[in-house]
């Protein structure tokens, strides 16, 4: 196996087994067992479990980005991209349960909360392209004037409940309906 095809196969087993059992649950010796690799290897790619989880974490985010901006115009009304970003966001969640499980689970751990307090309280440089798009919608008014985490939640608060429900089977998403969800999450925040 090549260096490439080990690092991606712990970070595949990390996916799977942190997604199906939290993080505490999948100690570096079961992620290397259901890599194939040597225990010891991991720490070749990763100086520890933490870097490791973190650059899942970023991998998987370098995903998401990419899924959102397939088909993504600037130029369109502010509207039409937030509807698209967040339609694109629940179809790549829905689409992609273990990457979803390991999202959330990561936002709500101390991992997540350091990572997002430094995103949404302008810590980090790149605050990502929602962020850009709330800054801009609140400075052209077309958005509500709220702080930066409650925009958050108002448009992905919804978004994280009904992918999880999907995902659980209490409730079926098609196009029609991600659709009017991702309007109603627009009319949560419209001026």
């Amino acid at each position: 196996m090549s260096k490439e095809d080990k690092r991606e196969a712990i970070l595949q087993a990390t996916l799977e087994l942190v997604a199906k059992h939290g993080f505490h649950d999948a100690p570096c010796s079961l992620i290397a067992e259901r890599a194939g690799v040597a225990a010891g290897t991991i720490y070749r790619y990763f100086e520890n479990k933490d870097v490791l989880i973190n650059e899942l974490y970023l991998d998987l985010e370098t995903r998401i980005n990419a899924a959102l901006l397939e088909g993504y115009t600037i130029d369109k009304p502010f509207r039409e991209r937030f509807i698209h970003l967040v339609s694109s966001l629940l179809r790549f969640f829905i689409s992609n349960p273990r990457e979803f499980k390991y999202v959330e689970q990561f936002h709500n751990s101390p991992y997540g909360v350091a990572f997002r307090r430094d995103r949404l309280l302008g810590q980090h440089e790149d605050c990502g392209i929602y962020c850009e798009l709330f800054k801009q919608g609140v400075t052209q008014q077309v958005i509500k004037d709220l702080p930066l985490p409650l925009l958050f939640d108002l448009a992905f608060g919804p978004i994280v409940s009904v992918a999880r429900n999907h995902i659980l089977g209490f409730v079926l998403l098609d196009d029609a309906l991600i659709q009017r969800i991702a309007e109603a999450c627009w009319d949560s925040l419209k001026r």
